[in-house]
Formats: C-alpha cells, structure tokens, sequence
C-alpha cells in the first residue's frame, strides 16, 4: 500500500511540476519537452528524489503507447487538403531523407567512436527521423503559422518517417546479433511496414469514421471509442508486420478529416490526452538516464549533433526535395531546421538494449544527448528562423471561443465569439454589416452586461459579439472583425492592392504598364503566378516582377482566387 502511495504521489508530483513548468517555457523560451525530459533526470537516480527506474522494457511499453497517442491526436489535426502541397514532399524526406540522414551520421559515428561499420550505421539509423512529439508540439506551441507548403511537409514527414527509421534499426540489431534474415526478407520487411501501415490505416480509419458518425453515444465516450479503435489498428498492424506508427497516424488524418459533431467531443479529450502522453514518455526518459554516464558521451555527442542539424539535415533535404519539387532556398533552409529529435530516438534506442546488443548503452546515452541539444538549439529558436526565412503567413482575427451547437449531425451550426477590435467597427450599426447568408447575432455583451442586439444596435470597442453560423463562413465572418493592427499586419505582408486571380495577365499588364510575351497575353494572373511556384501555389508564395511582389492572398486547391500587390 505504501509503493502505490508513493507512486500516486510522486507521480502526481511530477506531472504537476511539468505542467508548472510550461510557465518558465513561455518567460525564457525553453522548449516544453527541454523540461518534461529535465525533471524525469532531477528525479532519477542520480537526482534530487533518488528514484530508481532501470526497466528498458517498460518504458519501452509507455513509449509506444505515448507515441501511439501522440501521432492519433496528430493525424486528427491535419487537413487532407494540406496532402496536395506537401504529401509528396514529406513522402521524399521520410524515406530517402531518412536513409541520407542515418547514412551520413553513421559513418561519422563510425569515426567518432571507433565502432565498426554496423554499429555506426546503427547510431546513425536510431536518430535519422524527425520525432512527430517534437514537431507537433513545437509548431503549435510556438503559434507559428507557416505557409501551407512548409507546414504540410513538416507535419506530414515527422508523422509518416518512422517505419524507415525502425525498419534500419531493427535489420542494423539483428544482424549484429546474428538474427538477420537474407535479402528478400529484408526487403519484404521494409515493404511490409509501409505497405500494411498504408492500407490498415487508412481503411482502418475510414470504417471508424463511419462508425463515430453513425453511433449516437454519451459525449465523453466518443474520445474513448476513437483512442480504443486507434490502438487497435496500431496493434493489428503491427500483429501482421507492418508499422503500427504509421497505421495510427493515417487512422487519426482519416477520422479528423470525417465530418461530424463527434469532432467536437473528441478533439479536446484527445489534446488533453495527448500533453498526458508527451509528459509521462519524456518524464520516463528522463529517468531512465543517468547525468553521469550522460557526461562521459557529451563531446562526441555534441560532434554528431551539429554535424546532424548543420550538416546532414540540409545535405538530405536538399538532395530529398530540390531535384524532384519547386521549393524555395529559404523553405528548405526552415525544413532543414525543423529536423526536431525527440522521444522516437531515444525509444529506438532501447532496441539494442532488449536486443542484447554489444555496448547497448553508447546508443541509448548517444541518442539521449542529441535529443537534448536538438530540442535547446533548434527548438528554441523555431520562431527567429521562421522570421529569418520568411515562411511565416500573418495570422488574422479568430474566434475567441467558437463550438457546435450539436443540433446537426452533419455541417452543424456553430457559435462564433468574438471582441470587437477593429476601429473601423465603433459605432456601426448591425445592419449595415454585410453578414453571410443565414448567420445570425444571438448576444452582445457590454461592460459584462448582455443586451440583445437588433438592426440598429452600434457597436463598441471591447464589445463581446455572440454570431451563429457554419464553418464555411469563418473565413467572412474574421473578414469583418479583424482588428486594425492585425489588418496593418496583413496589408503590409499582402499589399495594400488586391486582384482576383482570374484577371487576364494582358490586362494587369495593360493597367499598369507591364510588358509581357505573346505566349503569356492568354494566361490569368492564376495561371501565370502558379507557373512561377511549381503548380501548387499557397498562401503567401510571391513572385517579384517587373518590381512588384505579386502575392497568393487566397487560394481554392490549386486555383489562385486572389492576389496581393506589394510595393516598394
């Protein structure tokens, strides 16, 4: 009775602190996973609370239900639409990228080290991925809004990159030990973990889809219905020898991507769900190292960690996408920063240890300390590199609290709050507001008292605004509510002057004397910007012509619906 007291309240302890402890990440700019994996250490062994945790097989255990919960939660926020900028990509630097990355950073371990050949091809196959824990939580903790292209492809490798990582450290430990088999079976792995990742996920996931937009459940059961069914491909898959990882991370894209009111249920327990599960995996990571056999590796880690970000990450990026996609110098230069380390390393790391590998605990302190130095150096400067290579997109005005009314089934309506910011807006009366069809004011709040409004209603500065509407019509609705900094913001990055992207090129050309070919005099402006970026243009790519930066200000799919026009 007094272990399970302890553990409850140690445990309670350390999640507490952990939380806390996000504070000290938003004053000096720590990354949040810096300090979950500081805290498991002050409580190790060697630590301030002395605990004692050796059991690889058991973190082992948590690490894949954490990541499990991690890459589901993942998938359920991305939008398929991303899929078209950045899918082919992300596919590119998940396997190719992959393998560049291992290769390079094995050989120079082989070096570093004194190892042989496998053994440093070992090392560098444990930390070749990007680790999705990481990059979600860096990305959209930091409230950097990237431009769609380098989000896509950031979001989409670090979810779909481990099964080449695993498939390399699994054939590098068996054939250490001895246990390989021969070629075809080698290559049939490889083919497995894709291929049956691939296929069970998205199915998987497509079925579940259905199966939580048909049933009518208890609110709070819509979250444990979807996590259950999400480890359940993750288990299925891997039973038959595919990559569990890849299958949950599709089966969440599929489920968020369904639309439906048990989003709304389940989308908030699996956030939760899914800092529990970033919290207790690097807690428990932390444990299980201790700071002095950390030290003993420190210098050469620190060798093969900026060879790894200012090196081998670039060299893979460059030679993954550059040949193959229309990305620009400053794009690859931010994706080749994000190549975040985090829990997946250090979790393939335990795999020479319950291997039985020769020397197990160079991989597993060698990994640990890359994870360290990747989170300090590259995560927490994410925000100045993404202002230095320009691939931020202003973020306009957004609901302050906006959710389903639950009435629907399908293409529910939705409550919209916002306050009222934009100056423009003071003393304006409702009716004049150009709303989209079928929305409607249903409060407004001054000096927290509620009045209901009606046509001839002025609004205030500061006023809170209550709006019923669909989702379709967000994008209208934060049109008409955007402040006056954020539209000075959007004006300065976009361009004081829009177009519709359907203008023909002759006649903008015409209009402000411009000099284009004969092959472009049929060409829209869509048309001709699109050429100029590869043919999937988003949201904040410009073209510099003739001393104008014609920027995408909205885009549909591939269609370029409006452009901004920025002067110097």
């Amino acid at each position: 009775m007094d272990f399970i007291n302890t553990l409850f309240l140690l445990g309670g302890l350390l999640i507490s602190l952990s939380i806390l402890g996000s504070r000290l990440s938003s004053k000096f700019g720590l990354p949040l996973l810096i300090i979950f994996l500081a805290l498991g250490m002050l409580a190790g062994e060697e630590g301030v609370l002395g605990i004692q945790f050796d059991d690889y097989s058991l973190a082992f255990l948590i690490g894949h239900l954490a990541l499990a919960m991690i890459l589901l939660d993942g998938g359920l926020r991305t939008r398929l639409k991303t899929f078209r900028a950045g899918f082919k990509p992300a596919l590119s630097l998940a396997t190719l990228g992959v393998l560049l990355t291992s290769g390079s950073i094995g050989f120079l371990a082989m070096w570093i080290f004194d190892l042989k050949l496998p053994e440093g091809l070992l090392i560098g196959a444990i930390i070749g991925s990007t680790d999705a824990a990481a990059v979600f939580s860096m990305l959209s903790g930091r409230g950097i809004n990237l431009n769609e292209r380098v989000g896509a492809t950031l979001e989409i490798e670090s979810g779909t990159n481990d099964p080449m990582a695993i498939f390399l450290t699994i054939m590098l430990v068996e054939l250490m030990t001895g246990e390989i088999g021969g070629a075809w079976e080698t290559v049939l792995f490889l083919f497995q973990q894709f291929g049956f990742g691939l296929l069970i996920g998205i199915g998987g996931g497509w079925l579940i889809a259905k199966l939580l937009n048909w049933m009518d459940l208890a609110p709070g059961l819509y979250a444990m219905l979807a996590l259950a069914l999400g480890f359940s491909v993750f288990g299925l898959t891997g039973v038959i020898g595919g990559s569990g990882f890849l299958a949950i991370y599709l089966c969440g894209l599929m489920i968020g991507n369904q639309p439906g009111r048990h989003l709304n249920f389940i989308l908030p327990v699996h956030d939760g769900l899914a800092w529990l599960s970033q919290i207790g995996l690097f807690l428990i990571l932390g444990l299980l190292v201790n700071p002095s056999d950390l030290l003993q590796y420190a210098l050469p880690s620190l060798v093969i960690a900026l060879a790894l970000i200012f090196v081998a990450r670039p060299i893979a990026v460059f030679l993954s996408i550059k040949p193959f996609f229309r990305f620009r110098w400053r794009e690859l230069g931010f994706i080749s920063w994000v190549g975040l380390r985090g829990a997946v390393p250090i979790v393939l790391a335990i795999f020479p240890v319950i291997g039985g590998v020769e020397n197990a605990s160079l991989y597993f302190n060698v990994a640990f300390a890359v994870v360290l130095l990747s989170l300090l150096i590259q995560g927490s400067t994410l925000s100045l590199m993404a202002r230095w290579m320009r691939v931020e997109v202003p973020i306009g005005i957004r609901p302050n609290h906006q959710g389903a009314l639950g009435i629907l089934p399908t293409n529910d309506y939705e409550m919209f709050v916002y306050r009222i910011e934009n100056e423009q807006l003071d003393g304006q009366q409702i009716r004049l507001l150009r709303f989209p069809s079928g929305t409607l004011i249903s409060a407004l709040f001054r000096n927290n008292v509620m009045l209901h409004p009606k046509g001839s209603t002025e609004l205030k500065l500061n006023d809170t605004i209550c709006v019923i509407s669909r989702n379709e019509d967000l994008d209208a609705l934060n049109q008409i509510f955007s402040g006056h900094s954020k539209l000075k913001n959007r004006e300065a990055f976009f361009g004081s002057f829009t177009l519709r992207g359907d203008a023909l090129l002759s006649d903008v050309a015409k209009a402000y004397g411009l000099v284009i070919s004969s092959a472009e005099h049929g060409m829209t402006l869509s048309d001709f910007i699109s050429r100029r970026v590869g043919g999937h243009p988003v949201v904040g790519d410009d073209v510099d012509w003739h001393g104008i930066h014609w920027v995408v200000n909205e885009v549909d799919g591939d269609k370029i619906i409006k452009v901004g026009l920025r002067l110097y």
